[in-house]
């Protein structure tokens, strides 16, 4: 199979890509990446190597560099994004063109060339936030979006349009949503590498408001391997969830990392809360579980673990990303 990956020096780009030339080697990869702050080319040198990996620097908001590789391939896996909250905040026309127009590049080539198969990979952060005191309330296939950030609001816009071709064009769509990933390869700016990127340097970890925001962790590998199998066996037109039903705190997370690194709270500070912080985001699996039989591999406990020690071997990777 000819298959796309759109932002493949990401995060969660580079560990799909890792997953499917290791389960998939028959499979023929390409990856499409503008190398904004957040995609590291470093990440997937080493595929490139072996001549595992086609990489093509380029934009997806540009139809002459998107239209021939989707042409091309059969199976188009759209992860590139935008993908900061607090940069949404900052600034949300980078995330408007790219999470918006750049899909709809992508959705246009598919349907032009009548491509076998589209992957839109979105976020639980579409569907807004969840209450604290309600833990048996979680988010499922059927939740009203309720989008609380430009972050968020911009991949509703992706999802929405996503659906529209399918319903429109009958184009092969399917969706997933997923919920906080974290693991090697992950920028320094999000909680969990920032925390442990911070303790090796002796800093303090910075935790906005009072660090009881929930979120529902998986593992960057588990979430890969459900994306595959959606991505291969879902249905056209369905939306799938992905959750390891993992919630924790900020202040769990957190003090875990402490503990790996055998540090203690003095290494924390306190910080002003940032604006539209959602509360809690929770996912319920049951419909992949059930219809493609998906479950994660790994606790969390053993894949914060890994994740910790992937940077503390890892500084090459990580240290030239930190700001001066």
């Amino acid at each position: 199979m000819r298959i796309l990956v759109t932002g493949g020096a990401g995060f969660i780009g580079a560990n799909l890509l890792r997953l499917l030339s290791n389960e998939h080697p028959e499979d023929h990869l390409t990856t499409i990446d503008a190398l904004t702050y957040a995609g590291h080319r470093e990440s997937v040198r080493d595929l490139e190597k072996s001549k595992k990996l086609r990489f093509v620097h380029a934009d997806i908001r540009s139809r002459e560099a998107v239209d021939p590789l989707v042409k091309e391939s059969d199976l188009v896996i759209h992860l590139a994004a935008e993908s900061h909250v607090d940069r949404s905040i900052s600034d949300a026309m980078p995330f408007l063109e790219t999470n918006v127009l750049g899909t709809g590049v992508l959705l246009e080539a598919a349907r032009r060339h009548d491509l076998a198969r589209f992957h839109l990979v979105s976020t639980d952060e579409v569907m807004g936030s969840l209450p604290l005191d309600r833990p048996e309330v979680k988010f499922d296939r059927r939740t009203p979006y309720d989008p609380r950030s430009p972050y968020a609001a911009s991949k509703a816009a992706a999802d929405h349009l996503a659906r529209a071709y399918f319903h429109t064009y009958r184009l092969p769509v399917t969706i997933s949503n997923c919920s906080n990933n974290f693991g090697p390869y992950h920028h320094p700016e999000k909680l969990i590498p920032l925390a442990i990127t911070h303790l090796l340097r002796g800093k303090r970890v910075p935790i906005y408001g009072d660090g009881k925001n929930v979120r529902d962790w998986i593992y960057v590998e588990d979430h890969g391997r459900a994306v595959d199998l959606v991505a291969r066996k879902g249905t056209p037109g369905e939306t799938y969830l992905i959750g390891a039903e993992c919630e924790r705190s900020n202040n769990e997370v957190v003090h875990q990392i402490l503990k790996i690194l055998g540090k203690g709270g003095e290494s924390l500070e306190y910080v002003p809360d940032r604006p539209g912080h959602d509360r809690r985001y929770a996912i319920d699996p049951s419909f992949l579980r059930d219809s493609l039989g998906w479950k994660p591999r790994y606790s969390f406990e053993e894949s914060l673990r890994r994740t910790v020690e992937w940077y503390v071997q890892n500084r090459a990777w990580w240290e030239p990303l930190l700001p001066p």
